[in-house]
């Protein structure tokens, strides 16, 4: 397997692995998971009380990783695009596939609410006009793949528009498809922080005005805050000062600082983020989607890597053709013949 491939699957195997590892502690509070688990360093069923994923075997994938491989064969399919309506669609179908399934893990608030605007005949690039949690973040990962460069921001601001048109949506999805990018690359940690500053900077001009604090400004002070803090002051300060809640200026910045303090060891940031309370799937998916870019599969747990792929076969399975769909979209885009 080429680097650029070994760092694109793992990409998208990182998002999967930090997704299954949060399963059964998403929307728990700190305090409860560390009385209930300890250190979430193991992939665990979801409990009969879960708030979310009641009773999932452990290994279990959620949202995150079914949302981000749905975006990622619309963009394949569409040589590169995704066509409003039909992201709209098939979102509005995934979430009547987890509805028959029992799940209660369904579309989140922004993105329900666009869809049911852009059903009531309001134009794509309204309906997402108050979208400022991180459904678009947590999907985006494929972007990152498929594309680098000058028409990154392009892409990214096309996958969230119908459902997070705002400052904060675009910036924290521009700043995960950035880092990303940087990683499929093979540019390193530093240079994927760096690329999602400078996106998350430039995403916030592309989005409407929304009350709040700014990402890229967030995503610097915790890269000069987070790295280097011991183990129990790192996870006070991603949990109280920058925050797990789904809101973009929190759980993206969080995903994205864990990343910067404990970048060279995934397996510890996974298993930190998981521990943290909140929306645990979604920050140790993105910390992982992130990390395995720069890492490449091979730098994942394998034993977790192992277990996510047994147990999620029928969804993984295609990922390593959809991958190779992708890098063929990123070769396309920057006039070079995919190997």
């Amino acid at each position: 397997m080429s680097g650029e491939r070994d760092r694109a699957v793992g990409a998208l195997l990182g998002l999967a692995v930090g997704d299954a590892l949060g399963m059964p502690t998403q929307s728990l509070s700190r305090s409860a998971i560390a009385e209930r688990y300890g250190v979430v360093d193991r992939l665990l069923d979801g409990a009969d009380d879960q708030p979310v994923a009641p009773k999932l075997p452990a290994g279990t994938v959620t949202d995150d990783t079914e949302q981000a491989l749905l975006l990622a064969r619309i963009l394949v399919e569409h040589d590169g695009r995704v066509p409003p309506r039909v992201f709209a669609a098939r979102l509005e179908a995934w979430e009547q596939e987890m509805i028959r399934r029992g799940s209660l893990d369904l579309l989140g608030p922004s993105t329900r609410r666009a869809l049911t605007r852009l059903a009531g005949g309001e134009p794509p690039e309204r309906a997402g006009r108050d979208g400022t949690t991180n459904g678009a973040a947590m999907r985006v990962a494929p972007v990152g793949i498929a594309r680098a460069g000058a028409g990154l921001l392009d892409a990214v601001v096309e996958s969230a528009v119908v459902t997070h048109h705002t400052a904060p949506g675009i910036a924290a999805a521009a700043a995960v498809a950035a880092a990303v990018s940087a990683g499929v690359s093979g540019l390193g940690l530093p240079a994927a922080l760096d690329a999602s500053v400078a996106a998350a900077r430039d995403g916030a001009r592309r989005g409407g005005w929304a009350a709040g604090a700014d990402v890229a400004a967030r995503l610097r002070c915790a890269y000069r805050t987070l790295p280097g803090l011991p183990p129990d002051e790192l996870t006070d300060t991603v949990a109280d000062v920058v925050g797990t809640s789904v809101t973009a200026t929190e759980s993206v910045v969080a995903a994205l600082g864990l990343a910067a303090a404990l970048g060279d060891d995934p397996r510890a940031a996974l298993v930190t983020a998981a521990s943290l309370g909140g929306d645990t799937d979604t920050v140790a998916a993105i910390c992982g989607a992130v990390l395995g870019a720069v890492h490449g599969a091979a730098g994942l747990p394998a034993d977790l890597t192992a277990t996510v792929r047994r147990m999620n076969r029928q969804l993984l399975d295609p990922l390593d053709d959809l991958v190779d769909g992708l890098l063929t979209l990123r070769a396309r885009a920057r006039g070079v013949t995919a190997r």
